[in-house]
């Protein structure tokens, strides 16, 4: 059985002497007689465990406090009514809870999902509408291979390919060694310093607004100068309208 703590053996003896029963591990009740009526109820067998009455919800019958009851022939005790809440509930001590044996879960069932199905099937239905999406591109758009490379003619204008526009429209505003190897390697430091930036676990937009930001403004600064290079430079590499003199770009 539990051991009860101190503060509810304190409660217990107390309501024990006022109901007229012997405290626990005292010799006698409070008249000093010793009398059976003052021993304690069955299961009250010392002070450390839980009493019986307390269990079941029941009191034992207060002690006869007139003299001439000593002579009257002994009957069977007639158990108390049931302690009753405030509103009239039945209130029954079912065990003793340590304060350390109740933690506090930090992981709640929202911050962890199952690989298999959560993801795999997102992931398997998003490979399945790109594989779509290129099919009926492919079916639509024609993408032929360009003819052998003369290295006795380079076409004019002469472009990179479309992820390196970004780095060769750098090269038309500032020194190589600035366009090719300083600025690219400031948003590489960025992106790296971002984690360490922004520790914040929380997968909610709103609660990633640096985050968010830092990667927009990658996002739209790299974004901005791939369209540039696309299809706002014609011949020569000169600044053109792609709806005036046509598109110099091949996919």
């Amino acid at each position: 059985m539990a051991e009860v703590p101190e503060h509810l053996l304190r409660r217990s003896r107390e309501r024990r002497e006022a109901l007229g029963a012997a405290p626990s591990g005292g010799g006698g009740g409070a008249d000093g007689g010793g009398g059976a009526d003052a021993s304690p109820p069955a299961g009250d067998d010392d002070g450390e465990k839980i009493p019986a009455s307390l269990l079941t919800g029941q009191v034992a019958a207060p002690a006869a406090a007139a003299p001439a009851a000593a002579a009257a022939p002994a009957a069977a005790a007639v158990a108390a009514p049931p302690l009753k809440g405030p509103e009239g509930h039945t209130q029954r001590l079912l065990t003793v809870v340590k304060a350390g044996s109740i933690q506090d879960v930090k992981a709640q069932p929202t911050d962890k999902v199952h690989v298999w199905p959560h993801l795999l099937v997102g992931e398997f239905v998003a490979s399945l509408a790109l594989t779509a999406f290129l099919l009926v591109f492919s079916t639509f758009v024609n993408a032929p291979l360009l003819a052998t490379a003369n290295f006795n003619f380079t076409p004019n204008p002469s472009k990179a390919p479309w992820y390196f526009l970004g780095l060769q429209e750098l090269l038309t505003m500032f020194h190589p060694m600035v366009a090719g190897v300083t600025i690219p390697g400031i948003g590489i430091f960025g992106l790296i310093l971002a984690p360490f930036s922004d520790k914040n676990p929380s997968q909610k937009p709103e609660d990633r607004k640096f985050a968010i930001a830092l990667f927009t403004l990658f996002l739209m600064f790299w974004a901005v100068l791939v369209i540039i290079g696309s299809f706002f430079r014609g011949p020569g590499f000169n600044f053109t309208l792609p709806w005036r003199d046509g598109l110099f770009f091949d996919l």
